[in-house]
């Protein structure tokens, strides 16, 4: 008999495989220890919980999402960072469904941070480590202003999918992101000389 495996990327690959093809309310401790065929207890053990495990698998989920986006646009690496953003929205629009069970369980996380001060600190170093890489994909610096605006990027980002979520009728992708995109940037004064 091999030993069992139970170590904490293991139980992570089995959260993100349950995440992948369950209901949020069907991801039992139990499903993942099987699913990462590992112990019951050592989820426990390495994460304290089975929120807190499903928690960090969201966060590794939605870095490996950035990753995988970052993958699509390696082609534009010459590009300008205006059309690195709005490939970016189409990349998104194509990977969206992908990740439909880690978004769900990314905002019911999301929903529990303010009652869990763990969960909390989780999301929020998880913006802490995003941001920088955001500001780096668009090419917006990694002064404050750049950090800045990589994190109302991601707010576009993460209130689009919200809505996506809701009603996949509100989704805005392709020309219509575009269209609006350029729209609200008339609210921004251009910068004076």
């Amino acid at each position: 008999m091999s030993p069992q495996r139970s170590n904490q990327d293991q139980l992570i690959e089995g959260a993100l495989r349950c995440l992948e093809r369950l209901p949020a309310e069907r991801i039992t401790a139990r499903a993942i220890a099987d699913e990462a065929d590992a112990n019951l207890a050592s989820i426990g053990y390495h994460f304290g919980s089975k929120d807190d495990l499903v928690t960090a698998a969201v966060i590794e989920g939605l870095d490996r999402w950035l990753d995988e986006i970052e993958g699509m646009l390696g082609d534009l690496l010459a590009t300008t960072a205006a059309e690195r953003f709005r490939r970016a929205s189409f990349v998104i629009q194509e990977t969206r469904q992908r990740h439909t069970g880690l978004a769900q369980t990314f905002f019911a996380a999301v929903a529990k941070a303010p009652h869990d001060a763990l969960v909390r600190e989780q999301l929020a170093a998880g913006f802490r480590k995003t941001r920088p890489a955001v500001a780096a994909l668009l090419e917006l610096g990694d002064d404050e202003i750049g950090l800045d605006a990589a994190g109302l990027a991601l707010a576009q980002f993460y209130g689009l999918l919200l809505q996506t979520l809701l009603d996949p009728a509100l989704a805005i992708d392709g020309e219509r992101f575009q269209q609006a995109q350029q729209r609200l940037s008339r609210l921004a004064p251009a910068e004076q000389q």
